[in-house]
């Protein structure tokens, strides 16, 4: 837990009124990647990094903002216009602010404090855990009446994932199982108490919106074409793999690539909650190989960075398996406790030789969702 005096005195530059504290984690996905806009499934843990927010009400319409990191205050009005002009790190709160208002709920001005432990660029949904713990705060200060679903849903419709799922719902020693078209979340006891799961981050950034939209389009369009033979294709959710087998050959090579990942991939996920269930790091493991193998050959997703990272990782024994995960320059492994230190050794020598820099390595832990905390 993230010490509640840093926000609390940050929270005090902005305003004498008492402060009440709201959490939201991180979230790594463990398998389930690039399904979500074919309403596939994915498989994230909500972790022990997380945003937590010292909020007060103030009397008037404006938000102040006042990040603890950085050691700067930014506002904005209720009342400004939408669409908004771009401010930085706070634009998702404000964006939803604005959805929860739309959805009838009224606020009013609020200070906020905030503090975080989520690394912004490894992929463990730093934005939507600021966004989901804003909302929060937001209803709280005002005093409104919403469940946690219907915060989550406005907070899905500003991000555009499923990672405020993961960062509401998520549990202790469990794992997430989400059904991207229902947006059901299933919990998974996940008690693998000799295997860590650590990320490691590349430190390279790609376009990954740009990346994300055209290989939506494709899979659009494969599911458009393979509609013509199952009439019942809305997405390519819908395809079996013995669907897949019996009508590849009607896709163009791209198209037959792209969908065979994401059918394998729901195929994946499924086969990664059977083996969790039953405790098995070596099947987990598998999946995860042959996940970040299709996200490289099927969907030309990877890196020369990502596949370094992964391959090094593989080579370490005691390391189950290795992928890429979201849409990050990092991965995800599980490995043996008691190989955690050659992990460390050997993937950043084998990183720092090829790229001349050092990886980010972080242990992560599964957690409960978010929360008002005091």
């Amino acid at each position: 837990m993230i010490e509640l005096n840093g926000v609390r005195d940050a929270l005090a530059t902005l305003t004498a009124h008492a402060p009440r504290f709201y959490r939201a984690p991180g979230r790594v996905n463990l398998i389930g990647d690039h399904v979500d806009y074919s309403e596939g499934f994915v498989l994230p843990i909500a972790i022990d990094r997380m945003t937590v927010l010292a909020a007060a009400p103030r009397d008037d319409r404006v938000v102040r903002m006042r990040s603890v990191a950085r050691s700067e205050t930014v506002e904005f009005s209720l009342d400004d216009p939408d669409p908004l002009p771009r401010l930085g790190w706070t634009d998702d709160v404000r964006r939803i602010a604005l959805g929860l208002e739309r959805r009838g709920a009224t606020l009013c001005g609020t200070d906020i404090a905030v503090r975080t432990t989520i690394p912004r660029q490894a992929g463990l949904a730093a934005s939507a855990a600021l966004g989901l713990a804003g909302a929060l705060a937001l209803i709280g200060t005002a005093g409104v009446e919403m469940t946690l679903e219907d915060v989550v849903t406005v907070c899905r419709e500003i991000d555009g994932e499923v990672a405020p799922i993961a960062s509401a719902m998520g549990k202790r020693d469990h794992a997430l199982l989400i059904d991207c078209r229902s947006g059901e979340a299933t919990t998974v006891p996940l008690a693998l108490t000799a295997v860590a799961i650590v990320v490691c981050d590349s430190h390279v950034v790609r376009d990954h919106a740009a990346l994300e939209r055209q290989r939506h389009g494709e899979c659009d369009e494969a599911a458009k074409l393979l509609r013509g033979h199952l009439r019942r294709v809305k997405t390519l959710r819908d395809v079996s793999l013995a669907d897949f087998l019996r009508l590849s050959e009607k896709l163009p090579q791209l198209l037959r690539r792209r969908t065979r990942h994401v059918v394998t991939e729901n195929v994946r996920v499924l086969q990664t909650v059977a083996a969790v269930r039953a405790g098995d790091p070596v099947a987990i493991g598998g999946r995860l190989n042959e996940s970040h193998d299709s996200l490289r050959d099927d969907y030309d997703l990877s890196s020369p960075e990502l596949d370094l990272l992964v391959g090094a990782a593989r080579s370490v024994p005691g390391v189950f398996g290795s992928r890429m995960t979201g849409r990050s320059g990092a991965t995800v492994s599980f490995v043996r406790r008691d190989a955690l230190p050659a992990f460390r050794s050997t993937v950043s020598a084998a990183y720092r030789s090829a790229f001349g820099r050092e990886p980010a390595m972080l242990e992560v832990r599964t957690a409960d969702g978010a929360s008002v905390i005091g």
